[in-house]
């Protein structure tokens, strides 16, 4: 009866950007729901970090692959490696990603753009493209965190709006052609989850406490959202939402809800 709620028992998962933030949430709830997991970043004191701490609590395990997942070789050899250590892939949560610092479109140059679609959509594309060889074969699935902001938009961040708004409609095309296979394909789009992007942004600010709970405010729980709420709900599409393919769960306190002053000439876009 111990294991009565041991929900993903010896499936293996592989979670991109998985030492910090949303990644590590799914990283230790699908090892407290006993999976294999093997999780990439590039910061290798974070990740092997990560690897202790779970592999000692269990039952599941971890381990830890560095990748920059702007390298399509990298990206081929976490594939790789899993499948050389397990055998098999049963889900994939495409996590990693990055936000520039907020600025007007004439601020970001083409470059700019380049570089983070790699990281926030191109790396996407080939972890799923590697992947599905072996998803196919186990009858898996593909999670893809998107964000809250890439359905209802965010001031000076036109750049990563895009990327997430491709993620949204990249998971529904994917769910398309891989329904074949059995293979799901669904997505998640966080609101103001606390994780330490949150944590460096409010400290920017001459007053971070107040702009930590300006932050906070707007959830309609007010409050921000867990990694381990973030964990669950990746664990939930992963084990239980099995009649669910190519759909987007907003993980957001309510925040895309109820009226809010949004007058541009009167709010301040930071």
């Amino acid at each position: 009866m111990a294991d009565a709620g041991v929900r993903y028992r010896d499936k293996v998962t592989i979670v991109t950007g998985g030492s910090t933030g949303i990644g590590k949430g799914c990283v230790q709830v699908f090892v407290k729901h006993g999976s294999k997991v093997v999780f990439c970043a590039r910061g290798e004191a974070a990740g092997k970090a990560l690897e202790s701490e779970v592999n000692a609590a269990g039952p599941g395990e971890a381990t830890f692959i560095r990748c920059d997942v702007t390298k399509e070789d990298e990206i081929k050899n976490v594939i790789d490696k899993t499948v050389e250590k397990y055998g098999r892939i049963d889900c994939l949560i495409n996590n990693a990603g990055q936000h520039p610092p907020k600025a007007s479109i004439d601020n970001f140059s083409a470059d700019d753009f380049r570089r983070l679609l790699d990281t926030n959509l191109v790396s996407y594309f080939l972890f799923a493209k590697f992947a599905l060889p072996h998803l196919r074969k186990t009858e898996g699935n593909i999670i893809n965190d998107s964000s809250l902001v890439g359905k209802i938009g965010q001031p000076g961040a036109v750049t990563y709006v895009a990327t997430k708004g491709g993620i949204t409609a990249f998971t529904k095309a994917l769910a398309i052609d891989e329904a074949k296979y059995n293979v799901r394909v669904n997505g998640f789009s966080p609101g103001n989850v606390w994780t330490p992007m949150w944590e460096n942004e409010v400290n920017e600010y001459s007053d971070p406490e107040a702009a930590k709970k300006s932050g906070a405010d707007c959830q309609l729980s007010g409050r921000y959202g867990t990694i381990e709420e973030a964990g669950l709900l990746c664990l939930f599409l992963a084990a239980d939402a099995t009649f669910c393919t190519g759909i987007d769960v907003n993980l957001s306190g309510g925040a895309e809800l109820n009226y809010g002053v949004k007058n541009m000439r009167l709010t301040d876009a930071k």
